[in-house]
Order: C-alpha cells, then sequence, then structure tokens
C-alpha cells in the first residue's frame, strides 16, 4: 500500500526491523531515526531532510531523492547507483559515507561539507562542479570519472590519476599536489 505523506516529522523511530510504509514522502523531516541494515527501497522523497540518522548498510534500491539533505547522517556500505537516478539532487553535510558507492551516477554540481568518503567508489561518476568542502577521501576511488571544475582545494586525502580521469578545471590546492601524482612516485619538495 503506498500513499502520499507531507509535511510529518518522523523522530527517534526504529525502522531497522520494521519498515517505512511504502510511499511518497514530501517536506518531511526524519530526525533521530534508524533505519541501519532496513528497508528503504521502492520510496519517493522529496524535498525531505534526514537528520542525525543510521542509514548504514539500508537497501535503497529504485528509491527517488529529489532535494533531499543528509545532515549528520551515518550512511555505511550505501549503493546508490541502485536507487532511481531520476531527478535525483541531494545534499550532504557532516556525513559518514564510508564503503558506499556511486558508480556511473550524475551528481553534476554536488555540494558534499564536511563528510567522510573512506573507500567510497565513484568509479565512471559525472561529478561536474561538484564541490568537496572538508571531506575526508582516503582511499575513494576515482576512475573514469568526470571531474572537470570540481572543487577540491579544501577535500583532504584523495587520490586520482589525471591520465584516468577528466580534470579540466577541478580546482586543487598547491598543498594536495602531490596526491595527483603518487603513481609517478615523484618527491615534491616545498
Amino acid at each position: 500500500m503506498s500513499g502520499f505523506i507531507t509535511d510529518k516529522l518522523f523522530e527517534g523511530l526504529d525502522y531497522s526491523q520494521h519498515r517505512l510504509p511504502k510511499g511518497e514522502y514530501e517536506n518531511c523531516v526524519f530526525k533521530n531515526c534508524d533505519f541501519s541494515n532496513g528497508y528503504l527501497d521502492n520510496q519517493n522523497f522529496m524535498e525531505c531532510r534526514f537528520l542525525d540518522c543510521n542509514l548504514s548498510n539500508t537497501n535503497i534500491a529504485h528509491t527517488q531523492f529529489n532535494d533531499v539533505l543528509f545532515d549528520h547522517c551515518k550512511m555505511i556500505g550505501l549503493k546508490f547507483e541502485e536507487s532511481n537516478d531520476f531527478l535525483m539532487d541531494f545534499t550532504f553535510k557532516d556525513c559518514m559515507l564510508n564503503l558506499s558507492s556511486f558508480v556511473g551516477l550524475s551528481l553534476k554540481g554536488n555540494h558534499f561539507l564536511d563528510c567522510k568518503f573512506i573507500e567510497v567508489d565513484f568509479t565512471e561518476t559525472e561529478l561536474t562542479n561538484a564541490k568537496f568542502e572538508k571531506c575526508d577521501l582516503t582511499r575513494a576511488i576515482f576512475q573514469n570519472s568526470v571531474l572537470e571544475g570540481v572543487d577540491f582545494s579544501a577535500a583532504l586525502h584523495f587520490d586520482i590519476d589525471p591520465e584516468r580521469n577528466r580534470l579540466k578545471g577541478a580546482v586543487f590546492t598547491l598543498k594536495e599536489l602531490p596526491n595527483l601524482l603518487k603513481k609517478h612516485q615523484l618527491k615534491i619538495l616545498d
């Protein structure tokens, strides 16, 4: 059974054992909810906010995220490429997305603020004009990714091969330059 749910606050609820009712959620707020190891598949979220939620290892297959904010959420191991990419638009602020994947998605202009993307897979992801502000990209995978115009100036610990990614117009700081040249095993002195 599906329904249209609008302008509702869901606070302190545990959906790890019992799933969120299937529906179209518009302008709803999910605060301190636990979705870990649960099911959010085949849902529609439009203009929703997830605040201080745990979504780790949640099934998000065929779920639509349109203008969704994730703020201070734990989101380990999510496979965003399995979600519905039609009108996909989300913002991540102070989130932990370790071991998640965005393979083959178009995330043009997305803003990622103060997030951990440790071992996240961005293979063949379109990130044109995105911004990684104060984000930890330790062991994140960028392979055949479109990174044109991406602002990495405040990103940390990335390892990007310029020969395997499109980087025209991408912004980096001088101190992070060695992260673009790791495979060449050069010694860069300051």
